[in-house]
């Protein structure tokens, strides 16, 4: 009989069932598509010994003047340059603080340090910038014991006095409030994780809605009707309030795909018409301006920093917080910390240098500059051209600001090819420069558009690429463009045992440029997890699609450095920089890797571990020739023919056999068996050879061992009709 060739269309289709999915593949990890076939991706190796405090949520690369090329890292906890093969500490530092006495116990090795108000709390991190201390017999403590290091503020018995704990215990007497301290804390940047918040103060002006689950219009709708029909409704509460563009509208009553009863313009917003596939949100937790928060759903964000250059200058903006800048051109560059910039908002969401003209944005920031009580989610400003220190718009400057009217929050900005594009949660802008008297031109591209996180976009040939606040990857290249995904339930939607997107925690949501691959992907949280444990990625040149369990918090593409840097974080990890006394891993610890190199992990000692990749496709109809087409014959396969490029080490490939699309797996010895193999498929492999029936087949492939890399090519049966049942 002839042999028949089983191919599968690249990419992951994990819209359908195995049967509907048939002659794709459905699932898979750690693998991507390259010249329509799959394969196993590269493996990464560890680049600096140390890890480093808290999650890093932002990284930056860049090429000073003189040639020399960093990368800047910012964590929840510090901010950091790597340079040559080492961290250096660049974290910013608060207000000093003085007047600070001790006390000691004999044989312990906790100190409490004693100042009225010192505002610090549980977690932060101080250096000790003079120490007079009493000497002995009261104590054996030198200045030098307290000024070393850095310190983590172990507990705070009062507002007037804190511990930490020192690198050995009292040998002396002990210190009842003595010695003379002097002390700065490093800047507050935020939680480790996207927290609940509660209380007073949470909302915005004109109320916030906070989102757990979303969908879309099917169908257009006016401002009157009260029955609105959407995609589905089967994760809405059954009764509650929905958000669409800026209209709130509460409702009675749904069914699988319809909001009833249905009452337009509610809270103080005005009913509106709206278009198909415009964004449905759940807003039944919103939230006031001046209401007090009580419900889970109000999350703090996580700290976190935007990253750019401003020249060789690099700029550092804390999330919500104040900006900074480190340059590298300085003496000792390496041991100075990062410093504020005078003049401008002490509080943004986020800053992006416009590379074009030289100007600094804040994207969400202040009204009067200075007084952060008049921050406005929505509001943009911009610094005088060459001049990120002058802020305020006069005649004889291009400082400006304009507000964004289409949202509640601006969430992330990103730099195009002549433009920025700023997203905020419901729409999209561009900002260009266009020179005096207005300086940039500013309009919006697109609605129902918006991003889910600040960092969950990214620009990559020629075009914006980002992950939409109600689900949903969306494009811009001249227009807003949603991108068409057989992955886009599995990634965003929670259901049964599909585990979707964690929009409690979208903040942590990462975009990323592989140019070694054609590819852009996200790495985000799933609904069971407070940290990123899932990335998916497309292949813009193919239109592929893949998924897997990479858990990267930052990935910067090969643009500076040969290779991919990424941050992988672990909750459970103790930091080793800085070097701090009494620290914890109450924050957790962060590795850095050197990705796409050889095929295993390698840890900084060398010590290699494998990385276990595999796919599996859905069903396919087998068929000899002229006979049983569409699965009607049970079909004999008495052989199979594989067929690998780039195989190295060996593949592992298993045969599923179907009569009915609800026939389970089961196991080789069942009678009849439905899986053949595992087989071990060397280079030298020419057939296997096989007794097993079926109508369906569908195939997997894995590794689990060291030095193992494959790219699949074609799979070929030797089959013979076997009769109707």
């Amino acid at each position: 009989m002839p042999l028949q060739k089983i191919q599968f269309k690249p990419g992951f289709n994990k819209q359908q069932t195995a049967t509907g999915a048939e002659g794709q593949w459905i699932d898979g990890d750690n693998v991507r598509f390259r010249y329509g076939e799959p394969q196993k991706i590269g493996g990464w190796q560890q680049l600096v010994s140390s890890t480093l405090a808290g999650p890093v949520r932002d990284q930056h690369t860049w090429t000073a003047l003189d040639g020399k090329k960093y990368a800047a890292l910012g964590s929840s906890k510090v901010l950091v340059i790597y340079y040559e093969g080492q961290f250096f500490d660049i974290t910013p530092l608060g207000t000093a603080l003085t007047g600070a006495t001790y006390t000691s116990t004999t044989s312990s090795a906790t100190v409490t340090i004693n100042l009225t108000a010192h505002g610090l709390t549980t977690g932060d991190y101080i250096i000790f910038t003079s120490v007079t201390t009493p000497g002995s017999p009261s104590t054996s403590f030198t200045s030098a014991d307290f000024t070393t290091n850095t310190f983590q503020v172990l507990s705070t018995p009062t507002a007037n006095t804190f511990t930490v704990t020192m690198t050995s215990a009292e040998t002396g007497t002990g210190v009842t409030a003595g010695g003379a301290l002097s002390m700065t804390p490093y800047v507050t940047i935020g939680p480790t994780f996207q927290t609940p918040a509660y209380g007073w103060g949470t909302g915005l002006f004109g109320g916030i809605v906070i989102p757990s689950v979303a969908t879309t219009l099917n169908g257009a709708i006016n401002s009157a009707v009260t029955t609105i029909t959407v995609v589905s409704a089967a994760s809405f509460p059954a009764t509650g309030r929905i958000d669409i563009d800026t209209e709130l509208i509460t409702y009675t009553g749904k069914t699988a795909t319809t909001f009833t009863g249905c009452t337009r313009g509610a809270n103080g917003t005005t009913a509106a018409s709206h278009l198909t596939a415009a964004v449905v949100t759940n807003a039944t937790s919103w939230q006031d301006w001046g209401e007090e928060s009580s419900v889970t759903t109000v999350s703090l964000d996580p700290g976190s920093w935007s990253l750019d250059n401003f020249g060789q200058i690099l700029v550092a903006t804390i999330k919500n917080g104040k900006t900074f800048t480190w340059n590298p051109s300085v003496t000792a560059s390496l041991t100075v910390r990062a410093t504020v910039v005078s003049g401008a908002p002490t509080k943004s969401i986020m800053t992006i240098v416009s590379d074009r003209d030289r100007h600094l944005f804040a994207m969400g920031t202040e009204a009067t500059i200075g007084d952060t009580t008049s921050f406005d989610p929505m509001l943009i400003r911009f610094s005088n051209q060459e001049d990120i220190s002058t802020w305020t718009p006069k005649v004889t400057n291009t400082a400006g600001t304009f507000r964004l009217d289409t949202g509640n929050t601006i969430i992330g900005a990103v730099q195009g090819k002549d433009y920025i594009l700023v997203l905020t949660d419901q729409a999209a802008y561009t900002i260009q420069f266009v020179g005096p008297p207005f300086t940039f031109s500013i309009r919006q591209v697109g609605t129902n558009c918006g991003c889910l996180g600040q960092h969950a976009m990214i620009f990559a040939q020629g075009a914006v690429f980002w992950m939409g606040f109600g689900g949903g990857f969306f494009a811009f290249d001249g227009t807003v463009k949603q991108i068409p995904s057989l992955v886009e339930d599995f990634v965003f939607t929670t259901d049964g045992d599909n585990l979707g997107i964690n929009y409690d925690a979208n903040q942590i949501s990462y975009a990323y440029h592989n140019s070694l691959y054609n590819e852009v992907g996200w790495n985000y949280a799933k609904s069971t997890s407070a940290q990123v444990d899932r990335n998916v990625v497309y292949n813009f040149v193919d239109n592929t699609w893949a998924v897997g369990s990479l858990a990267r918090t930052t990935y910067q593409d090969s643009i500076t450095y040969d290779l991919p840097y990424a941050t992988e974080y672990n909750a459970s990890g103790t930091p080793t920089f800085p070097t701090i006394n009494g620290v914890t891993n109450a924050v957790g610890a962060t590795k850095y890797w050197e990705h796409e190199t050889g095929v295993n992990e390698v840890d900084i000692n060398g010590v290699e571990t494998a990385i276990a990749a595999y796919i599996r496709s859905g069903d396919y109809d087998i068929s000899e020739q002229g006979l049983g087409g569409d699965g009607q014959l049970i079909m004999r396969v008495k052989r199979f023919i594989p067929d690998f490029k780039n195989l190295e080490g060996d593949a592992i490939v298993t045969l599923f056999f179907r009569d009915y699309p609800a026939d389970p797996d089961s196991t080789p010895s069942a009678t009849p068996p439905s899986i053949t193999g595992p087989f071990t498929i060397t280079s030298s492999t020419d057939k296997v050879d096989t007794r097993v029936r079926g109508r369906q087949v569908s195939l997997k492939i894995e590794n689990d061992a060291l030095d193992e890399t494959w790219r699949y090519g074609t799979l070929r049966l030797d089959i013979e009709a076997g009769g109707r049942r």
